[in-house]
């Protein structure tokens, strides 16, 4: 690993770069039952001693050592929390759509924001997160603490947790798919329509290659494997849209119909 560092340093210095050796973090990544079995011993990096850390953050995304979104959760659920708080003492003075809109604004965008990393997530962390979106819904409508909160979320149109992150997911696939993504997600999904394939049922639809994974943890979380299972299981109509502002309206009323089936569009 620190020959990897070295690499990095070099290739920078040459590209008239400085690797930051005081802001390098050093994370070691394993299972929960194997994390006691960790180095803990610092390591020379550029000239200066990076000892181990159990979080990184990269672009705003918290990162445990188990691979784990925890902090990344507790994080957001404050800081959500936070502009709510400061939101009620805007609620008398603004209309009901300019309100409505800062909720969108300030919390819905904390909330969103990385959401990739929310794939699999599990449900007590999922609780947490849609406590958000209740109680910012109860702010929009000034209901009670223990009002029931599914009519307001519908009629605002608000996706709960799951759908949200399915809901972009979903999305990234469909770029990648039509080469609105990034070039280096177009490596990671292929489609089932491969050489030597051509006697299977799946080389004349629009399935996805879903990689093989050991873990659920981890594996099943990763993006290949999540958006492939993901688009593989959207019925064949949203598949087959045409453009992307049709692929995003019917995507947004089939998860809607999966947040909310009682609820009458």
């Amino acid at each position: 690993m620190l020959q990897c560092v070295d690499s990095i340093s070099s290739w920078m210095r040459s590209n008239r770069l400085q690797l930051n050796a005081d802001k390098t973090e050093v994370m070691w990544c394993s299972s929960t039952c194997k994390l006691p079995q960790l180095p803990s011993c610092p390591l020379s990096i550029g000239g200066a001693l990076a000892s181990p850390v159990s979080i990184v953050q990269d672009l705003g995304v918290f990162i445990d050592n188990d691979l784990g979104v925890a902090t990344h959760v507790r994080r957001t659920v404050s800081r959500c929390f936070t502009a709510l708080r400061q939101l009620r003492h805007l609620r008398r003075y603004v209309t009901d759509d300019c309100f409505r809109s800062l909720v969108v604004s300030l919390v819905h965008s904390r909330l969103d924001y990385g959401n990739f990393v929310l794939v699999g997530l599990p449900a007590y962390l999922q609780r947490q997160l849609q406590s958000i979106l209740n109680a910012a819904a109860r702010l929009v409508f000034r209901l009670c603490h223990y009002d029931h909160v599914t009519d307001a979320l519908a009629i605002l149109h608000w996706l709960r947790l799951p759908q949200r992150v399915d809901f972009k997911v979903a999305l990234m696939a469909f770029g990648v798919l039509h080469g609105l993504a990034p070039p280096c997600l177009n490596q990671l999904v292929h489609v089932s329509d491969l050489p030597g394939r051509h006697r299977l049922r799946s080389s004349s639809s629009q399935q996805l290659l879903v990689p093989p994974f050991r873990l659920t943890t981890v594996g099943r979380r990763s993006f290949p494997v999540a958006a492939s299972l993901l688009w593989n299981s959207l019925p064949t109509d949203i598949q087959s849209s045409p453009s992307l502002p049709v692929f995003h309206q019917r995507l947004k009323t089939f998860h809607f119909r999966q947040s909310f089936p009682y609820f009458v569009l």
